[in-house]
């Protein structure tokens, strides 16, 4: 069995072009964390593994069906199956599990493996994968390392995350083999405690702007 490309969530990544990544510590942000994405019609959010809200989070994030909620950071089959259980939609992972890969692709659940090497990538698109997560792009390469790789892997996508800030984000963005950018960078905990969220909707905003521009 291979994965399913024709999955809508793979179109609605490359069209929004933005995933953010969010570590929760504090769920009582996720209402600011919504309402700001929502307004800036960004409706994906990856809720990463390195916190023991991660769970809490993506359900609370799941209730209202205004975003599409994902898991990161999932290293292992009952990280999987609970995000899953609690409104996770996707699944990303910073590494090739097959364990995850597998249980993903039996569930038609768009998954992202996190890939750095042709190998890598050789062992994703042995599962039907077309898009892989690309990390830590900035240590592994960056721009350069993406564009030689699509030489060989013509037919595979790239969703960058590590190291892409305000000022180089749009390169990545313009490049034909990203379908998005990932990163803490579009929105985090931290933005939105620092000011009820008014500089994090400022920085998304911003975001958003330069890629319709």
């Amino acid at each position: 069995m291979l994965a399913n490309m024709e999955h809508e969530i793979y179109r609605q990544i490359e069209e929004t072009k933005l995933l953010p990544l969010y570590t929760a510590t504090d769920l009582t942000c996720l209402d600011r964390l919504e309402e700001i994405l929502v307004k800036n019609e960004v409706r994906f959010i990856e809720v990463t593994f390195r916190s023991n809200l991660a769970l809490d989070a993506m359900k609370k994030l799941a209730q209202s069906g205004e975003l599409i909620v994902g898991a990161g950071t999932v290293r292992t089959l009952k990280e999987a199956k609970d995000a899953v259980e609690n409104g996770a939609k996707f699944i990303v992972s910073p590494a090739i599990v097959p364990d995850v890969i597998e249980y993903c692709i039996k569930h038609d659940i768009p998954v992202f493996p996190g890939t750095a090497t042709p190998g890598d990538i050789q062992r994703a698109t042995e599962y039907g994968i077309k898009v892989v997560k690309f990390f830590p792009a900035d240590i592994y390469g960056g721009l350069k390392a993406i564009n030689a790789l699509s030489g060989p892997f013509y037919d595979v996508k790239f969703l960058p995350t590590g190291g892409i800030n305000e000022d180089n984000f749009m390169e990545y963005v313009q490049n034909d083999h990203i379908v998005a950018v990932g990163g803490s960078l579009i929105i985090s905990e931290s933005a939105i405690q620092k000011d009820d969220g008014e500089t994090a909707d400022k920085t998304l905003k911003s975001l958003v702007d330069k890629i319709r521009a």
